[in-house]
């Protein structure tokens, strides 16, 4: 499967990313991947270990009269989000991806691709694999559960790594290298809500909010995608006059992706039906003219539910009044740009995923900001908020950011590789995403870090893509970088 990947350039990393896409590789279910690795390590005549938590490392000794240069430490993350359009049947468990190149881009059909951070794992291993790139001691260190927890690197054991340098290969952006990122926490709520059964007027509907762009929670939040949670709720809070009530609600799969799709199962008095129709169809036609350029096919629809009233108990009407308004008031998108990083979002949260079924109801937000302190607040609002209607509100995965060291000797080096390598000075930045420096940092702080990597669009979406010919660029300044450092030469 995907043997088209071998005839791109360059071959080392393609054939490993291939490896990548045929092996299921979703969060919590690495195993068989890392078998895989360990397999090709021993082939290969390199050592590997796993930490207390089942990160996996692999190492490679110097090249010969390279013994005295500080160690690389190349660090990626195995899983990759697991997001498939409603259209295609994918088991992420079980099915390998189907890649296709087109226009000179690399997307898999119906399905994220996994270049988040397939490829940064990828070029990790063509590194020490490499007989033609002098190098000082290699350490490559891949995690686990990025994508759902950041388990693996809050897990990551102390006192285990040996390198000097690390380089994140988990960046999107051709021509930027990153020295710091947001911090973050999962809120999670929980409610048992009161339901009764239909009255003989009420019919039951299928109420969809489809179509939306979707993306990743951090790099995209401030590009003023919809999110299919806040809009369907908002539909939802909008029908509140024709007294409905939630019988179940499905809207989200992860908490770092922003919500594509969002469905919520309602009763209302038959009567209403007309009026409600209408009210739908002049909020699709409100919700596309807010969205256009950005999300111009979403839609609003409603249809006929699997099962009749008489088989189902729907919330109270206050019961359900009391939830459409708190989600309804619930943070959400961007919630404060940085001050002293112009450009780059502070603080925001995603509503990620939202549930109900048999009156219970779940909800877990992803909080992320550069300063510690906002990331407290904001989750407290939350406890405040659903605790008006009686929910259990709990912070979970809290981790740090990472702050910004504009003065590194890594960071000058990678610079006058960049310029030489590519012939541009590479811009400096800051995401507001949760790479995984930070949280190995607080372990490590005598680390020197960076994060850059090929330009990778659309990710934690079935339109995740990535260009080919930044996947060369970034393999050619890979490769300089860690030669470089072998030389001994200053920064």
């Amino acid at each position: 499967m995907n043997d088209h990947l071998l005839q791109l350039s360059p071959e080392p990393v393609w054939r490993h990313f291939r490896t990548l896409c045929n092996t299921p590789r979703s969060s919590g279910h690495e195993a068989k991947l890392i078998d895989i690795l360990q397999r090709w390590a021993d082939d290969k005549g390199l050592t590997h270990d796993r930490d207390s938590y089942g990160n996996l490392r692999i190492r490679k000794g110097p090249s010969p009269g390279c013994e005295a240069v500080p160690g690389v430490i190349l660090q990626g993350h195995l899983d990759m989000v697991t997001q498939a359009n409603s259209d295609h049947p994918h088991d992420f468990l079980n099915d390998p991806l189907d890649t296709y190149v087109e226009d000179g881009w690399l997307h898999a059909r119906g399905t994220t691709l996994g270049a988040d951070n397939g490829l940064g794992v990828a070029a990790a291993l063509a590194i020490l694999e490499a007989d033609d790139i002098d190098h000082g001691p290699i350490e490559a260190l891949f995690t686990l559960e990025e994508e759902t927890s950041l388990q693996g690197a809050l897990s990551l054991d102390e006192n285990w790594l040996e390198g000097r340098y690390l380089l994140n290969l988990d960046s999107e952006d051709r021509g930027e290298v990153y020295i710091g990122c947001a911090g973050g926490a999962d809120v999670v709520v929980d409610a048992d809500l009161p339901m009764r059964g239909c009255d003989e007027e009420e019919v039951m509907r299928r109420l969809s909010l489809t179509g939306l762009v979707g993306g990743h929670s951090g790099a995209d939040i401030h590009k003023e995608r919809g999110n299919a949670n806040q809009l369907l709720v908002r539909a939802l809070r909008g029908l509140g006059e024709f007294e409905i009530r939630l019988v179940d609600y499905q809207g989200g799969t992860l908490r770092n992706a922003l919500p594509r799709e969002a469905f919520a199962t309602i009763v209302v008095d038959e009567h209403h039906l007309p009026a409600v129709e209408q009210a739908l169809a002049d909020l699709q036609a409100l919700y596309r003219e807010e969205l256009a350029g950005v999300d111009d096919d979403v839609t609003l629809s409603l249809s006929p539910a699997a099962v009749s009233c008489e088989d189902v108990d729907a919330l109270t009407d206050t019961a359900t009044q009391l939830l459409v308004s708190a989600l309804h008031a619930a943070p959400y998108g961007v919630e404060r740009m940085s001050v002293e990083v112009p450009g780059v979002v502070e603080t925001s949260n995603n509503l990620g995923v939202v549930s109900l079924e048999k009156g219970r109801f779940h909800l877990c937000a992803l909080v992320r900001s550069l300063r510690d302190s906002a990331t407290r607040n904001l989750a407290d609002r939350f406890t405040a908020l659903f605790g008006l209607i009686g929910a259990q509100t709990r912070v979970e995965n809290a981790y740090p950011g990472w702050t910004p060291s504009a003065d590194s000797t890594l960071l000058t080096r990678f610079r006058r590789l960049h310029q030489e390598q590519l012939g541009s000075d590479p811009a400096v930045k800051v995401i507001h995403a949760g790479l995984e420096c930070g949280i190995i940092g607080g372990k490590y702080p005598q680390l020197e870090m960076i994060s850059f990597g090929p330009v990778i669009r659309g990710a934690h979406s079935p339109t995740e893509r990535t260009e080919l010919a930044s996947v060369e660029e970034f393999w050619k300044v890979l490769k300089a970088l860690v030669a470089d450092i072998a030389s001994g030469k200053a920064a």
